[in-house]
């Protein structure tokens, strides 16, 4: 199997860096994080872009492109911490009208994990369509029709979460085979988030590495600042290698077992997610721990993914049980 990307799949990659790069810029984190995150006019370019249709046959105005493909278009997502229930619409392409292309905003709870009361939803008051997903079903449920109560202070402020107190039954659109499908590509794409987080983390830590000075030199300089930003690279590289291998190993049939590679690739790259903002928040020091700063959102982002899709404990334990197996 040949890792190296495509002609196709590099300009892909690149667009979407550039597109998010510019509607992104770090300063305007702080902007967003001070009133509702989801941004009309950002969903629209994402729309745009294909991103919730990237995978959706072309007979139905997709793209047709693989979870590789859409792993590439996720890590870009993932380092400009991009709001919005993007996964959740990814996934209903196909099973939501209007989803594929943006016009329908969709997002999810998984009540198959670990994870189960109290219903907390996220971008809630954004949402048309509310998927919920079960061990033996998958239901379609109107957002609108819910009462939600807003938590009021968030872990991730780019995250607004709302606490459905009843959740009645919905339209059932697929059985337990979609649910645990739907579960096991949310994994995949929580871990290509995961990916641009730690290459984020990892990229302002060396930034700013080079241009903050004790002593008179900069902070680099220092061995043991050598020692967190080499840590920082080696877990970034594997959390993409782990995470390029999954959407591979899922496209191609008889290349590995899906479910253990998606499992790998979610616990590297959480791990890497977590250890990279947290290093990179110690690298900048106190300044690190400022709201003007973006180090934190990166870790609070990696908190909040680290409970998507099935929790990273949860991962850990089958990954093991098909080792042992």
């Amino acid at each position: 199997m040949d890792f190296r990307l495509t002609e196709d799949q590099s300009a892909l990659q690149s667009g979407i860096r550039a597109w998010c790069d510019g509607q992104l810029p770090h300063e305007r984190l702080a902007e967003l994080a001070k009133g509702d995150p989801f941004d009309a006019k950002l969903w629209s370019g994402l729309a745009e872009m294909g991103v919730f249709g990237l995978r959706a046959p072309e007979s139905e105005g997709g793209v047709g492109l693989g979870l590789a493909d859409a792993a590439l278009v996720f890590a870009e997502l993932g380092r400009r911490l991009v709001p919005g229930p993007v996964a959740w619409t990814h996934l209903a392409a196909g099973l939501v009208p209007g989803a594929a292309s943006g016009e329908t905003v969709v997002g999810g709870l998984d009540l198959a994990g670990a994870l189960g009361e109290p219903h907390l939803v996220e971008h809630f008051g954004a949402l048309d369509v509310l998927l919920v997903l079960r061990a033996d079903s998958v239901e379609r449920v109107d957002a609108k029709a819910l009462a939600a109560e807003p938590v009021a202070t968030p872990l991730d402020p780019l995250t607004p979460v709302a606490h459905v107190r009843s959740l009645p039954s919905g339209e059932r659109v697929g059985g337990a085979d979609l649910a645990a499908r739907l579960r096991l590509e949310g994994a995949a794409l929580v871990a290509a988030l995961s990916l641009g987080i730690a290459e984020m983390a990892q990229e302002l830590a060396t930034a700013y590495a080079k241009e903050r000075e004790q002593f008179g030199r900069a902070i680099g300089g220092f061995q043991s600042i050598k020692h967190m930003l080499a840590d920082m690279f080696v877990r970034q590289e594997m959390a993409r290698a782990a995470v390029w291998a999954a959407g591979a190993t899922y496209d191609q049939d008889g290349v590995g077992d899906r479910a253990r590679a998606i499992a790998s690739a979610r616990v590297v790259a959480g791990d890497a997610a977590m250890k990279n903002a947290r290093a990179c928040i110690q690298i900048y020091g106190g300044m690190g721990y400022t709201w003007e700063m973006p180090p934190h959102y990166y870790l609070k982002r990696a908190w909040v993914l680290s409970t998507c899709f099935g929790t990273s404990e949860e991962h850990e334990a089958r990954l093991a049980e098909m080792l042992g197996a």
